[in-house]
């Protein structure tokens, strides 16, 4: 019985883009994290004392907050 080999390597020039194309999203998607921490810190650094308890949050948790979001 004869085998057919139905796969050979990509070109360079497309192995290339892949990986550039790749490199930018994820610097995109970095960006897009570091902004949701960021807000998320933000909006919960705006809030009293009381409305963090009223949530079971104090001070001292936003930062683990925010970075777990």
């Amino acid at each position: 019985m004869a085998a057919y080999e139905t796969t050979r390597p990509a070109p360079f020039g497309a192995i290339s883009t892949f990986r550039v194309v790749q490199f930018f999203s994820n610097f995109a998607e970095a960006v897009a994290d570091w902004n949701d921490t960021r807000v998320t810190r933000k909006s919960l650094s705006a809030l009293s004392d009381r409305e963090l308890n009223d949530i079971g949050l104090c001070r001292g948790d936003i930062e683990k907050v925010a970075r777990q979001r």
